[in-house]
């Protein structure tokens, strides 16, 4: 795929003949030879991502691009995915007797944790490296969290850790979480720390944890967005890193209902070993824990 992709910098339409001289030109990064030839330029790639979300107002409509109004297509198609894959891969979780816990990388203002990922898990924990979306996601989950407790009697439900870090740089504590979500920030990372990453967070998974990777996805090969230091990726570009990593894509799903003029944006499940498929008919879904029913970060 990589040697006769179309790649292209979205700024300016320029081509690119392969990854490889995109991450080199771009980050310094060679990825056939796993050695940074340029650590400086790797930095500069990272520091002007967060310098352009940090001129990013901390809300919603800020955080998705201006498309704040597709949050609520985005969180319905997300809660079924996620609703699929726990029945699929985890009994416990259709029995309704489990303490479940999440991760959410790349945050932002917390809308993921709020809108879908309390509904489904006992504690979450937040990774986000924009100090001004950290602090507006803390203030607003606080009075979320105390809202739903009085209303809806949601109290087993919270949020427990809000952490600072880039998700290059992050290591999470072992064995915490039934499921790390990662949604539109992972093309924030080079190829070598999209395959690092994985590889680092697997350890913070329980033994039948899994990831969900939710991402824009592109036609061509990839597409580089040197506003926001981004690369979007296709769903080959991303099959070729995740074999890298070892886990294994259980599920898959394109996301529906979006404005014709975004982005792809696809739902892939990722677990540490295949999980067999239990056919629906003989599957239940908890009743204690059942719902109601970019370009983008």
């Amino acid at each position: 795929m990589d040697a006769g992709a179309v790649a292209m910098d979205s700024e300016d339409g320029k081509s690119y003949s392969s990854r490889k001289e995109m991450w080199l030109q771009e980050a310094g990064e060679d990825a056939e030879t796993s050695r940074d030839p340029d650590l400086n330029k790797k930095d500069e790639w990272y520091q002007n991502g967060i310098k352009y979300w940090t001129g990013v107002e901390a809300t919603v409509d800020g955080v998705l691009g201006g498309y704040g109004n597709v949050s609520s297509w985005d969180v319905m198609e997300s809660d079924r995915f996620l609703l699929d894959v726990l029945s699929e891969c985890m009994p416990d979780y259709v029995r309704g007797n489990r303490h479940l816990v999440a991760l959410d990388c790349g945050a932002g203002v917390g809308r993921v944790t709020k809108q879908l990922l309390l509904r489904h898990f006992h504690e979450v924990d937040l990774v986000e490296p924009v100090q001004h979306f950290l602090e507006t996601a803390r203030r607003d989950l606080k009075s979320h969290i105390l809202e739903s407790n009085v209303i809806q009697d949601h109290s087993l439900h919270r949020v427990v850790n809000f952490f600072a870090t880039p998700l290059q740089n992050f290591t999470p504590e072992p064995n915490r979480y039934d499921v790390i979500w990662v949604q539109w920030c992972i093309g924030h990372l080079t190829d070598q720390d999209f395959v690092t990453f994985f590889l680092r967070a697997k350890v913070g998974l329980k033994p039948d944890g899994l990831f969900v990777l939710k991402e824009n996805v592109s036609k061509c090969d990839f597409l580089l967005d040197k506003a926001d230091s981004s690369v979007s990726r296709s769903d080959a570009y991303f099959r070729d890193l995740m074999k890298q990593t070892g886990l294994h894509l259980q599920k898959t799903r394109a996301q529906q209902r979006f404005p014709r003029e975004l982005l792809g944006v696809r739902m892939y499940a990722l677990t540490q070993s295949p999980v067999p498929v239990v056919p629906l008919s003989n599957r239940t879904r908890s009743k204690k824990l059942s719902n109601q029913p970019r370009t983008i970060y």
